[in-house]
């Protein structure tokens, strides 16, 4: 039997939607974290975008690993491409992992489409924040995004100071 491995560094980590075997962390080197893509459908709509994660090139990036067996990949892959590629921002990728164990694995990753309308690119602190403030989509609410995501990091011992900070700031704004 042969089992598949997706790689989560945004919402996927605390709210992957799936079945799976087992999550573990995992670093993905060559591609880092970065809130550079404007969402024009899950937190934000195209007349006022959200910003969320996607993997860009560079650097390293820790997330979870989850291992889903071969019986229901094809209906996990449905699933993702159905949540991941609604406005096709994301390219799909195979990359070798490494689990906390120290295994390695090929994981199938989301990175983000340089070429694609939705990406934001590198924007300063100051800019994202004024970007997630008010931003709602069919998902729910920009901060509440943000801040998930950045709770779940420190919970997993991930630093990100600059995510911790906008958290912070969003938190501070009586945004949940």
């Amino acid at each position: 039997m042969s089992d598949f491995w997706v790689f989560g560094y945004g919402s996927l980590m605390w709210n992957p939607g799936f079945d799976h075997l087992r999550a573990e962390q995992a670093l993905l080197r060559g591609a880092h974290r970065a809130l550079c893509v404007y969402s024009w459908v899950h937190r934000g709509t195209q007349e006022r975008p959200g910003l969320v994660f996607g993997l860009d090139n560079g650097g390293a990036c820790r997330g979870l690993a989850y291992q889903v067996s071969e019986d229901i990949w094809p209906q996990t892959l449905e699933y993702l491409r159905a949540r991941e590629q609604t406005t096709m921002v994301y390219k799909e990728h195979w990359h070798h992992v490494e689990l906390g164990s120290g295994e390695k694995v090929k994981a199938l990753v989301y990175m983000v489409d340089h070429g694609h309308p939705q990406y934001a690119g590198a924007l300063p602190p100051e800019k994202q924040l004024e970007i997630v403030e008010g931003a709602v989509g069919k998902s729910g609410k920009n901060p509440e995004y943000v801040i998930n995501t950045a709770a779940h990091l420190e919970e997993m011992g991930i630093a990100d100071t600059a995510l911790a900070w906008l958290a912070g700031q969003l938190k501070g704004t009586g945004n949940p």
